[in-house]
């Protein structure tokens, strides 16, 4: 039986755009009290103001801020958290020889520490809920874009951890899944200086074919997996592909 999700108290990272904005915006629309972070102010706060959700400005990087966002969800959700979902992330990418350690470190920061140690701090109230975890990994770990081998590393390290957790936390009660989104075009590439919005765009529609459904995806086709992750409590160590087929390695010509 799927747990309804009006009523329930949830933390969403990287809230302010993209497939963050729009799983605070379906959350809330479905009666969540939804917590939204992310390290753009302004980004949040119109978010908020269009969804009803809750806003709290912080860097998933940074102790101070990710104890801040779990007070904040909780008090938010009336004393309860049912459920973290860790859509902040960002991009680093280039030819091996160029790669630098501060770069490298950067990204597993953002990408990878900084949700195992905030899922960590709301480990207590999600034992208390009986509640989920939901990370985000990438069609980057099943198909080799050159260029792409930090981000990819990354988010490989996310889709471990979902099983590794799902064992560990179960017996608490605790269910954790990921998303495996394929091309679906948001800010991450132009907030990293790779390309700008024209440039992004026609990338994205020029990978259409390589999806076996022909054409790229919708941050709310990926937003409706993790809504099923959320309520579905029989399900736990599950990496959901939903991708279009991206992942297949299949071309339409």
């Amino acid at each position: 039986m799927a747990r309804p999700i009006a009523g329930t108290s949830v933390l969403v990272t990287g809230g302010g755009s993209g497939i963050g904005e729009t799983v605070v915006t379906r959350l809330a629309a479905a009666g969540a009290r939804v917590t939204l972070t992310g390290r753009r102010a302004g980004k949040i706060a119109a978010v908020a103001e269009r969804s009803g959700a809750r806003p709290v400005a912080g860097d998933v990087t940074v102790d101070a801020d990710r104890r801040a966002m779990v007070d904040a969800a909780v008090e938010h959700g009336g004393g309860r958290l049912d459920a973290v979902v860790h859509a902040a992330g960002n991009m680093y990418r280039g030819p091996l020889a160029e790669l630098t350690e501060q770069g490298l470190h950067d990204v597993f920061a953002s990408n990878t520490i900084g949700p195992i140690l905030l899922t960590g701090l709301a480990l207590p109230h999600l034992v208390a809920s009986r509640g989920a975890v939901v990370f985000f990994g990438s069609v980057h770990t099943q198909r080799a874009f050159p260029g792409a081998s930090p981000y990819a590393a990354t988010k490989g390290a996310l889709e471990t951890l979902t099983g590794v957790l799902a064992a560990e936390l179960g017996p608490q009660g605790v269910r954790v899944g990921c998303v495996r989104p394929g091309g679906v075009l948001t800010e991450i590439n132009q907030r990293a200086g790779v390309f700008d919005d024209a440039t992004a765009a026609e990338r994205m529609e020029a990978l259409g074919p390589a999806h076996a459904l022909g054409r790229p995806g919708t941050t709310d086709e990926v937003a409706e997996a993790v809504e099923y992750l959320l309520g579905a409590e029989w399900v736990t160590g599950t990496v959901l592909t939903v991708d279009g087929g991206l992942g297949l390695g299949v071309t339409n010509a």
